[in-house]
């Protein structure tokens, strides 16, 4: 839950919200969290301080903020301290009081520019985690949901019976699609958005009232490509609000945190919902526990498929606009995926980037910075 609020907290309000926030009118060298904290001062601060409790609550749980070193094999190196547990519920009620406030605040900014909620519609099938059919981050079955409600779930044991890794010539990214019964493999996407489209429901009340306000506005299954945003913000309620339930369940401090394997199985699969989405590990060891083969199926490649068609479908819309709207429409479509690319996008507007147009097979047009 921590990596939930220190992600979604630096994917939305740092990377995204000033497109939302400033407008994509504002010069890009000023659309950005220094121009964020300028014009809303308040606002950028406690957007900021979220993300520090997301930081913190990892920090206690895993020894430190980035890349936590308390996770051994068979569970946690030590339990968790009295201590320690004091500060996480101090950090719990802190996160769930700026939740509150930094998504009633962006709500109101996201649905303003419709506009910019329609730019760039992407019907696919969607991946994500439900347990009895909830919003699960952990733990549970994989849900594949396509556009028409149809679902379709699997464990992460079977995972090679329906995701395949497709290689391409062009780039070192393996997008994956899924086998399906109803006919040929299909892209999807994972995510905050999939989550969402994949999840009946939240079980905390918060983020389940903004589920249905979500839905109410948009859809039981929303294709809106830039809503991975207003998803994002939910799941920050979530988790906020999830932190506080799990602070305050007695068994958190129960010292039984290992079981230490006492044989070497030959191959272990498991899956977690990363904050950028589905993130499957699958490993063959020998008799030895020495790894020999490791297969990593990262949120990021599953979305490259529905993120090149994003980038055709903004430049697409916004070619016969000006050089400048042109390339920000692809940062912006870029900037609802990854966030390691959308900090990518944010070089103080200085992102290098460039966009031919051909007719024919004739340059007709070059745009680029």
């Amino acid at each position: 839950m921590g990596s939930i609020l220190h992600s979604h907290g630096i994917h939305f309000f740092v990377l995204s919200a000033p497109d939302f926030l400033l407008g994509p009118e504002t010069d890009p060298a000023e659309r950005n969290v220094v121009g964020l904290l300028k014009r809303m001062p308040d606002v950028a601060r406690k957007a900021l301080s979220l993300r520090s409790v997301g930081q913190r609550v990892t920090e206690v749980i895993g020894g430190r903020g980035t890349h936590p070193v308390s996770c051994v094999a068979g569970g946690l190196a030590a339990p968790l301290t009295p201590d320690r547990l004091a500060s996480l519920k101090k950090l719990a009620e802190e996160g769930r009081e700026l939740s509150i406030e930094l998504v009633e605040f962006s709500r109101k900014a996201l649905t303003e520019r419709r506009e910019l909620m329609q730019l760039l519609p992407l019907p696919t099938h969607y991946l994500g985690t439900v347990k009895d059919g909830a919003l699960d981050l952990y733990d549970g079955q994989l849900r594949l949901r396509s556009p028409e409600g149809k679902d379709l779930e699997f464990s992460e044991d079977d995972w090679m019976s329906y995701l395949f890794e497709e290689t391409l010539p062009s780039s070192y990214a393996k997008p994956v699609f899924c086998k399906t019964e109803a006919g040929p493999p299909v892209p999807f996407r994972v995510g905050a958005l999939a989550r969402l489209n994949c999840a009946d429901r939240i079980d905390t009340p918060l983020a389940q009232a903004e589920l249905e306000r979500f839905r109410e506005l948009y859809g039981k299954i929303c294709h809106e490509t830039v809503l991975y945003h207003y998803a994002r913000l939910i799941e920050i309620l979530h988790a906020a609000e999830k932190l506080s339930v799990i602070a305050s369940d007695p068994e958190i401090l129960s010292p039984d945190v290992r079981s230490v394997p006492t044989h070497g199985p030959k191959s272990a699969t498991a899956h977690v919902e990363a904050p950028r989405g589905v993130l499957i590990h699958d490993y063959q060891v020998n008799e030895k526990g020495i790894v020999e083969r490791a297969n990593l199926i990262v949120a990021t490649q599953q979305n490259i498929h529905a993120l090149n068609e994003t980038i055709g479908l903004a430049a697409e819309k916004l070619v016969t606009q000006s050089d400048e709207a042109l390339l920000n429409g692809i940062e912006f479509g870029i900037r609802c995926y990854d966030p390691c690319l959308s900090c990518a996008t944010h070089r103080a507007g200085e992102m290098k980037l460039d966009v031919t147009v051909r007719r024919g097979g004739a340059v007709i047009r070059r745009a680029r910075r």
